[in-house]
């Protein structure tokens, strides 16, 4: 009997010992994490120093969301001014607002629009995380560089997953982008712009004005629905017919879709009076759709809206502009060439971005810190491209020739 007890009694203490060891060869980084943010986040807003961004990572409903969850929020004063939103808003919501730049920028985690400047990461501490767009093809390496002296993490925008593969910022973006090109053509069209004087959707009597749009993605696809919208005749071409399907389907109405193939597309420019460029390379440099020739033989006055410039443009003859100085006429053609359209509708485009990075951030915290995050989450590790200073983005690696590690083994290698 004594035996049998004393068997039992050794079975329970190896048990015991089982356990132990588990507990032992848990990630105890992570723990750590789960501990702090019981205390909340501490998130940073500050304001946009590019006088061509207008738009706010948060509006105040996203603070007021953030702060609820038991999350501080530190605004710059005045960081939603270009988009209508007011310093008190904020105050409201629950934010801390400040005029004091440096304070903003050491809060553990930072969540602005544009890239960061250099200036703005000297501000920063070590070991922080930073979210914002990454701006790939116009990074300057010495922010890159400070970035990683400081061992940053840092999450860029544009590449951020949501859990079914899709794009949310991109997605919001490029529907806003679709929408307000068409907007943007009416107006050069018209006596006001100095345009030739038409309406783009045609009057009883009066045919309608054509609108070529060059790709059916999402920014296709609502520009096409915004053309339509305002009563214009719309023809859309794309050299992948799946997208195109798609485009039909979505927008529920029969319109010419087609091939990008140069003889249809030319004879469709020589009658169009608007084209919208929607088109994306798949790395790198968007392809040129319509070559300097076909733009010769457009009617004077057209107008061309590239939203594919900040990827390169597919239209030969579209150079960059800005928001103060947005046109250019070649060939008696007017040519669009802004790269961040969405700043024209700063509060809409903030209340889009709002909508994901509030969403984020309440998620950081519940799950208990942006390593757990990312551990749980495996579809977000695309969009950091910086991981405690360590570059991540193959991208960045080659076009600076350094060499890129895999997040994935990272994060392992730290539990």
């Amino acid at each position: 009997m004594k035996r049998s007890k004393q068997k039992n009694l050794e079975e329970q203490k190896s048990g015991f010992r089982e356990l132990a060891k588990k507990a032992i060869i848990q990630p105890k980084e992570s723990l750590v994490e789960v501990q702090k943010s019981s205390g909340g986040l501490k998130i940073g807003v500050p304001k946009e120093t590019s006088n061509q961004e207008r738009r706010v990572a948060l509006s105040p409903q996203a603070v007021q969301l953030i702060s609820a969850h038991g999350h501080q929020v530190v605004f710059e004063s005045g960081a939603g001014d270009n988009a209508k939103f007011s310093d008190h808003d904020y105050s409201e919501a629950g934010a801390q607002v400040t005029r004091n730049t440096k304070e903003v920028f050491e809060c553990p985690i930072v969540i602005k629009v544009a890239f960061p400047t250099y200036k703005e990461i000297e501000m920063m501490n070590h070991g922080q995380i930073i979210m914002s767009a990454l701006h790939a093809q116009m990074m300057d390496k010495n922010c890159l560089d400070l970035l990683m002296k400081k061992k940053v993490t840092a999450l860029g925008f544009e590449l951020l997953k949501d859990e079914s593969g899709g794009y949310p910022v991109v997605q919001s973006m490029s529907e806003i982008a679709g929408g307000a090109s068409v907007l943007i053509a009416s107006e050069y069209l018209s006596n006001i712009k100095h345009g030739k004087g038409v309406m783009l959707g045609g009057i009883s009597g009066i045919p309608p004005s054509e609108v070529v749009i060059l790709g059916a993605g999402t920014v296709g696809q609502y520009a096409a629905r915004a053309s339509m919208g305002l009563g214009a005749m719309v023809k859309v071409f794309d050299n992948n017919v799946s997208r195109l399907k798609r485009l039909l389907n979505g927008i529920h109405s029969p319109i010419f879709t087609s091939i990008a193939h140069p003889k249809v597309l030319s004879n469709a420019l020589r009658t169009a009076d608007v084209v919208i460029g929607a088109v994306r390379g798949i790395k790198g440099r968007a392809p040129i759709l319509v070559t300097e020739q076909m733009v010769q033989s457009m009617k004077a006055g057209s107008v061309i809206v590239d939203v594919s410039i900040d990827h390169g443009g597919c239209v030969e003859t579209s150079e960059l502009t800005n928001h103060n100085d947005p046109i250019f006429e070649k060939y008696d053609v007017i040519h669009y060439g802004v790269p961040n359209i969405p700043s024209r509708v700063s509060r809409t485009a903030s209340y889009a971005l709002s909508n994901v990075f509030s969403n984020l951030v309440v998620d950081i915290g519940r799950i208990g810190g942006f390593k757990n995050y990312l551990w749980e989450k495996d579809y977000v590790r695309e969009s950091v491209y910086l991981y405690k200073g360590l570059l991540t983005n193959d991208f960045l690696g080659q076009r600076y020739g350094m060499q890129a590690r895999d997040l994935n083994l990272i994060i392992a290698s730290m539990l």
